[in-house]
């Protein structure tokens, strides 16, 4: 199954978080942390981690996304005691 990576993802894109909630991506940048606007319990603009993306919406298809890679880090900093 294809998948991608959280730093190829636009500006504009629909997509959904692990705990369910959709969003909509606010920027362009590459890294652990993107703007995003969150549809959840209220409609809030703000930063999401690229480790809780669980799947984008592309032509009416999801498409997985692999933040492994941040995932790891994330886990390495946190082993350090951050």
């Amino acid at each position: 199954m294809k998948t991608i990576e959280p730093n190829d993802i636009k500006k504009g894109t629909i997509g959904y978080l692990k705990n369910g909630w959709k969003f909509e991506m606010f920027d362009n940048k590459k890294g652990n942390i993107r703007m995003a606007k969150v549809y959840g319990y209220a409609t809030e603009i703000g930063s999401i981690y690229a480790h809780d993306i669980a799947h984008i919406e592309k032509d009416g298809v999801d498409i997985p996304v692999d933040a492994s890679r941040y995932q790891d880090q994330t886990d390495m900093i946190r082993n350090l005691g951050f």
